[in-house]
């Protein structure tokens, strides 16, 4: 599973799931991204930015798109059992969130969801 970060066009940040390898709950791909455009335009808010990953994103992660202030959020394969966007507690249509990304969900889904199906394979 990866995560990308887009800023003005050029790629700044790209990261994939490190849960296991770090043993860190946390360190999903996007979350990993994000901290690392953080670092890199020296800013918090990431409001130039575009993030584009393979999965749709857990309720942690969409938090954390929220707090930086993504600007836009593209995914691949929707995630019916731990996604937050488009299922679960569908994280920018609650009243708390804090920022509302542009979301645009399901892109080349078939092909997503066969990358998903090989790292899972090749991780077991």
């Amino acid at each position: 599973m990866g995560a990308v970060v887009v800023h003005q066009g050029v790629v700044i940040a790209s990261c994939h799931n490190l849960t296991e390898t770090n043993r860190d709950p946390t360190a999903h791909a996007e979350i990993l991204a994000i901290r690392a455009a953080a670092a890199k335009l020296g800013d918090v808010r990431l409001a130039e930015c575009d993030l584009y990953v393979t999965l749709e994103p857990c309720a942690m992660c969409a938090a954390a798109i929220s707090h930086a202030r993504i600007r836009r959020l593209y995914f691949g394969a929707y995630d019916a059992k731990g996604g937050a966007v488009e299922h679960g507690p569908k994280w920018f249509q609650q009243s708390t969130c804090l920022h509302k990304p542009e979301v645009f969900g399901g892109i080349n889904e078939i092909e997503s969801g066969a990358l998903l199906k090989e790292f899972f394979i090749a991780r077991r």
